[in-house]
């Protein structure tokens, strides 16, 4: 009877195994929902504004998750995005408060008599919200076609990007007549019409940055588990094997780093509404170095390690600079020297403490496996999509 029983619970643990495993992310979106849904009710309004700020970095983590983690493109100039979605956002909502015919107050401070060209081309609030993923985007795709396409990366790509998101706050302070300068664009009323004073309206933006955040999420996954995936992988660790299959790595980098930047863009445009500012300090190159920390801490190559990492980062930036004004730093500094040299893959490091756990709780069968190993097996017969295939799981392994 009792190994009746035995055999009995290992069924049904075994049987809750699959399910989760057949149902996992669809498990996580409902608690991600339920979460989102829940936080206004317990946290007060000036936290859910600290929250909605700290997503706003989260976009950008997602983006770099993607670049980095999966693609291997150390991205350390992702203020740059961030800032043309702000600036483009911050252009529309400052037009949308003055008025048609009106100038903002910079401007007429200079003499300036009717808006740029470029400013009136957001007035419309479809172009607005489009640009501010099309602007970042596109400038993205032809940066990385010029570099990608001259075969540039590694610690290479990486100054490049620092240097451009340096060239373009350098860029933001020179043309102050028409950006505002080091003072940046502020004082703004209304988000589409609707006013940031009102705790309602705050509550709103806070659900539209959250679930953007979980939207990313899920298209990151959906990538990672799709074929382009498995390219983006194949590049990053094999490229001339991937050169010899016929595939172009340039344009599947260029794929990665404009969908980056494009999260990085749209992060930034909500960061104008929850902020209410946007100047070139926000987007320099220390600002960059901050959102690449929260994904090093969180973990790179996990799904959701960039968006965990960058809300325990941003976190911790609020309660040190508040109780050590003076210090705190040097403290979130000593942080990130740590993780990198005792958890080089951060908080992500610790995911096999799970399989572990399940081991022991008897969840999972060797079927299962067995049968993984399988479908592996017959993916990795075909052509050249079963070779970058083959190659991307031996990756992902490696990197497990």
């Amino acid at each position: 009877m009792a190994s009746k029983k035995t055999v009995s619970g290992g069924a049904s643990a075994s049987a809750a195994g699959e399910f989760y495993a057949k149902y996992k992310p669809w498990i996580g979106t409902a608690i991600a929902v339920v979460l989102i849904l829940l936080a206004p009710s317990v946290m007060s309004v000036y936290n859910l504004g600290l929250l909605s700020k700290y997503l706003c970095y989260a976009m950008v983590a997602v983006g770099i998750g993607l670049a980095w983690g999966q693609g291997g493109m150390l991205t350390l100039g992702q203020g740059l995005f961030f800032g043309l979605g702000a600036y483009v956002m911050a252009i529309h909502m400052k037009l949308s408060d003055i008025g048609p015919g009106q100038v903002p107050d910079f401007m007429a401070q200079y003499g300036i008599t009717e808006v740029p060209g470029f400013w009136e081309l957001f007035r419309n609030p479809v172009i607005a919200v489009i640009g501010v993923a099309a602007v970042p985007g596109a400038i993205a795709a032809l940066l990385g076609l010029a570099v990608f396409g001259r075969g540039v990366r590694g610690a290479y790509f990486a100054i490049l990007s620092q240097a451009l998101v340096a060239a373009f706050s350098v860029l933001l302070i020179g043309q102050s007549k028409t950006t505002g300068g080091t003072n940046g664009l502020n004082d703004f009323k209304g988000f589409f019409g609707y006013d940031l004073t009102d705790d309602a309206n705050k509550q709103m933006i806070f659900y539209i940055c959250a679930f953007l955040t979980l939207a990313m999420v899920l298209v990151v996954w959906w990538i990672r588990r799709s074929f382009m995936g498995d390219l983006i992988i194949g590049v990053r660790d094999q490229e001339n094997r991937m050169k010899f299959l016929g595939y172009n790595p340039a344009s599947i980098k260029v794929f990665a780093f404009s969908l980056a930047a494009m999260f990085a863009g749209i992060g930034g445009a909500m960061f104008v509404p929850v902020v209410g500012i946007i100047s070139p300090s926000d987007i320099g190159v220390t600002p960059s170095i901050l959102m690449l920390a929260g994904v090093v801490i969180g973990g790179r190559t996990t799904l959701l390690g960039p968006v965990v990492g960058t809300l325990l980062v941003r976190f911790a930036e609020t309660q040190l600079s508040e109780a050590y004004p003076s210090a705190w730093t040097y403290i979130e500094g000593l942080i990130f020297i740590l993780v990198i040299a005792f958890v080089p893959m951060g908080l992500g490091q610790f995911k096999g403490l799970w399989p572990w756990i399940k081991d022991r709780l008897g969840i999972g069968s060797a079927g299962s496996v067995a049968a993984a190993a399988a479908s592996a097996s017959v993916a990795s017969a075909g052509d050249g999509g079963g070779d970058v295939k083959a190659a991307a799981s031996a990756s992902a392994a490696v990197t497990a």
